[in-house]
């Protein structure tokens, strides 16, 4: 009963056509949502203007008066567009700046809990989910890329994410995993036509995570379904809350219901 989309997911179309499916199935009351705000820096109007106008298309576009979660969906680094459209510390914490308007759109009842998405900078991330103002942080964690949920060695070859797990933990977040199949890499799928243009996760880490992928079914074996075991590692961390995975078809949601049924390795 839990369902994540965006406002830039297909340019608002995965909202329109989700808010339509659930008023088709009266479903609106029967599940939570969770929908996300990127701010664009050098776009039109101040911080708050942008929440707010994202915030107020999205709500239209679903079709309800309110979400149960609002997120970030901005990288965080100590300088703003240290990486492709982060935000400063400030950004987020300072007066005018995310918070403050997101805490505001809670007062109104807009949203029932405000979230990150922890992607950036390790320390940056860390003095912004040490300011305990946040509920939850959505981060990528995977078989191939597990570093935001343990310490990895320094000559780790991907995006090291610092084990910000731990530091959600210690501040009773709740921690949402993303690409919990590598883009599909873990999933034995093709790379889809995001992956060919985001700047965040672009084509030469899926071939990589690719390989990985192949050589972890080397290990385990060609009888093991590398796609529930990837569902249950990532399950298996304590601090995890959730897993976000996307759907294409319905036997898509009826493996991830027996992957989830058989447990965490």
């Amino acid at each position: 009963n839990w369902i994540d989309t965006a406002a830039t997911y297909g340019a608002g179309q995965s909202e329109s056509s989700l808010g339509q499916t659930l008023h088709d199935l009266d479903a609106v009351n029967s599940v939570h949502l969770a929908t996300k705000v990127r701010l664009a820096m050098h776009g039109p109007g101040p911080i708050e203007s942008q929440i707010r106008q994202s915030v107020t298309e999205s709500l239209q576009r679903l079709g309800v008066s309110r979400v149960t979660l609002l997120q970030l969906h901005n990288s965080i680094t100590a300088g703003r567009d240290d990486e492709p459209t982060s935000l400063s510390v400030a950004d987020v914490l300072h007066e005018g700046g995310v918070l403050e308007t997101f805490e505001q759109l809670q007062r109104e009842g807009l949203t029932e809990h405000i979230g990150l998405t922890a992607i950036g900078q390790p320390a940056a991330l860390r003095e912004v989910i040490g300011s305990g103002k946040f509920a939850t942080v959505q981060v990528p964690y995977n078989m191939v890329n597990p570093s935001a949920g343990q310490d990895v060695a320094d000559q780790f070859a991907e995006v090291d994410y610092g084990n910000v797990i731990a530091d959600c933990a210690r501040q009773q977040m709740g921690v949402l995993a993303i690409r919990v199949y590598a883009g599909g890499a873990l999933a034995g799928q093709l790379p889809s036509p995001h992956t060919h243009k985001t700047k965040f996760f672009p084509l030469d880490l899926y071939e990589r995570d690719q390989q990985r992928a192949e050589q972890l079914t080397q290990q385990l074996g060609v009888a093991v379904d590398l796609k529930e075991v990837a569902l249950r590692y990532v399950l298996s961390h304590q601090q995890i809350s959730g897993a976000i995975v996307g759907f294409a078809d319905p036997q898509h949601v009826r493996d991830a219901l027996n992957y989830l049924a058989a447990g965490p390795l």
